[in-house]
């Protein structure tokens, strides 16, 4: 297999094997949905998420709370704690790895996240830093949003715009690809900062979303792009979905950067946009509730039944959703 994700079809068959019989379990490992839920004993969930940064090294520890908290937020939870396993290569400097752990704690305290603990220690053959988050949460029972919440015949929004995590990284990993291919630096550094602004953070519209509207489910399209991020959703609640092509927001710069070195921003990692399902007549208060807080919210289509498929609309035709095998900037810097 290359460098990415598992494919969905062999993910499932390993969760397949996993047995629970833990009661306090509410929800185990299951393709597409973003967390582990745990009964607290009382009106509230433990919610607990595990994910891995192995790139973007010189911003490792504030990728790492990025990423971990997007993952409970989406399922209506707020994040509380953090625990860090972070792998250096034989040769980092004291001054670099302060610099993670700098990273990781200002992270936290703009999210209100306690660091409580955690493992560091420098690995042989290890071409650059690994961090491993472990986040946890919590959530009222009533508040709580899955993936597989989604119901045919919800309206599908999604904030911000695509891939805004891809055309930062890939202005950041590509730069001299993308000077070569004509790109202007002044559009290369308007990429970089899209990390920053809008950002890739997602707490905040999902917990816009979780106090102003009936949400039926949420997800944070991470690697493989939206596309991946809607075949994710519709598996996980055994829906369709028909997807309006041009209603789908893309980053000025990111369309840019695409175009250039021949990439699909469909597929590109997509960090900082959340996808979000609800019944249609919640959709004008869900986007001015988002607007009033100066974030972009758009409408770019609805559930359908499983037997509808996945669809993308375009002014020619309905075409079948776009599948990724791995994302593009993986099948890009792989290349």
């Amino acid at each position: 297999m290359k460098a990415g994700k598992l494919p969905l079809d062999v993910l499932s068959r390993l969760l397949d094997k996993v047995q629970i019989r833990d009661p306090r379990v509410v929800l185990g490992p299951r393709p597409g949905e973003d967390a582990a839920l745990i009964d607290m004993g009382d009106d509230r969930l433990l919610v607990a998420k595990t994910d891995p940064i192995t790139f973007a090294t010189a911003l490792i520890g504030w990728y790492l709370v990025q990423v971990n908290a997007n993952d409970l937020a989406v399922m209506g939870a707020t994040p509380r704690w953090l625990m860090v396993t972070l792998l250096l290569p034989e040769g980092t400097s004291p001054d670099s790895a302060e610099r993670i752990f700098d990273q990781i704690l200002e992270a936290c305290a703009a999210l209100d996240i306690a660091l409580i603990g955690g493992h560091t220690e420098v690995s042989h053959d290890l071409p650059r830093p690994i961090a491993v988050g472990a986040m946890l949460g919590e959530v009222s029972r009533d508040r709580v949003v899955l993936t597989s919440g989604a119901r045919p015949g919800d309206a599908v929004v999604i904030t911000k715009g695509v891939p805004i995590e891809g055309a930062s990284l890939l202005a950041r990993e590509a730069e001299e690809a993308l000077r070569s291919a004509g790109v202007g630096p002044d559009t290369i550094e308007r990429a970089r900062r899209l990390l920053f602004t809008p950002g890739i953070s997602v707490a905040r519209e999902a917990a816009i979303a979780c106090d102003t509207v009936d949400v039926h489910s949420m997800h944070d399209p991470t690697e493989g792009g939206l596309a991946t991020g809607l075949l994710e959703l519709a598996r996980g609640a055994g829906v369709g979905l028909l997807v309006h092509r041009d209603k789908i927001p893309i980053v000025p710069e990111g369309e840019e950067l695409c175009r250039a070195l021949g990439l699909d921003p469909l597929g590109l990692i997509a960090s900082g946009s959340l996808l979000a399902t609800l019944p249609p007549k919640d959709v004008p208060t869900l986007l001015e509730a988002l607007a009033r807080e100066d974030i972009a919210g758009y409408e770019i289509g609805h559930v359908t039944e499983s037997s509808d498929g996945l669809k993308l609309r375009t002014p020619q035709d309905d075409l079948d959703l776009p599948v990724f095998e791995r994302d593009e900037l993986a099948r890009f810097l792989g290349a």
